[in-house]
């Protein structure tokens, strides 16, 4: 399995990693995803997409918030990766994340997985 790692980068309380495993790309936040960070995740999940890697798995298990601009910029990304014939999944939630998924009713549309491993299982 590739397991090469794709680059990362940090601004403040975010950090973002992004690596590949197969055919998917793993973008894992670490932090706080908001209005101030969401840039920091939407630049590289536009260059996976620009590179070939349409099926994105968010390893969610670091993130400790998302706010609205967060939620966009993965709602932003999934319409791109089906787009492009892949998809956005997400995993590993922790509850205080998961619950703005499940108030604002955006997790009926993205594929969510209890952990990593799960969700590339699915691949």
């Amino acid at each position: 399995m590739d397991r090469g790692t794709v680059g990362s980068a940090h601004r403040g309380r975010l950090l973002v990693e992004v690596r590949r495993e197969g055919s998917s790309a793993v973008v894992t936040p670490v932090g706080e995803l908001d209005h101030h960070t969401a840039d920091l995740l939407r630049e590289p999940l536009e260059e996976c997409l620009d590179q070939g890697l349409s099926r994105l798995v968010i390893d969610c298990s670091r993130l400790e918030f998302c706010d609205s601009t967060g939620l966009n910029v993965l709602l932003g990304a999934r319409l791109k990766a089906e787009a492009a014939g892949g998809g956005v999944h997400l995993a590993g939630m922790l509850p205080v994340v998961a619950r703005v998924f499940e108030i604002t009713g955006a997790e009926a549309v993205f594929t969510v997985h209890e952990t990593l491993a799960e969700a590339l299982a699915t691949e």
